[in-house]
């Protein structure tokens, strides 16, 4: 199963932004945890509903966004 079929946006459900389906637990918010080092258990414990696979959708949305960028930082 892949991110799509568990992460949705929806303009009626957090202002249209990617959310865990079934939830209103945003992309943004569970890569702001991983960011600030919660562990998979720690966020899976607090958020009772989720699962090791929706956590990963978001990994996986998240990769897909950039994965083609091709923006490189000028240098100072």
């Amino acid at each position: 199963m892949g991110w799509r079929d568990r992460i949705v946006a929806n303009p009626e459900v957090m202002v249209g932004k990617p959310v865990i389906k079934g939830t209103r637990i945003t992309v943004e918010f569970i890569l702001d945890l991983l960011a600030n080092e919660w562990s998979f258990r720690d966020i899976l414990d607090n958020y009772t509903g989720l699962t090791n696979d929706d956590i990963l959708a978001c990994i996986s949305y998240a990769h897909d966004l950039v994965k083609d960028v091709k923006e490189y930082p000028l240098r100072a």
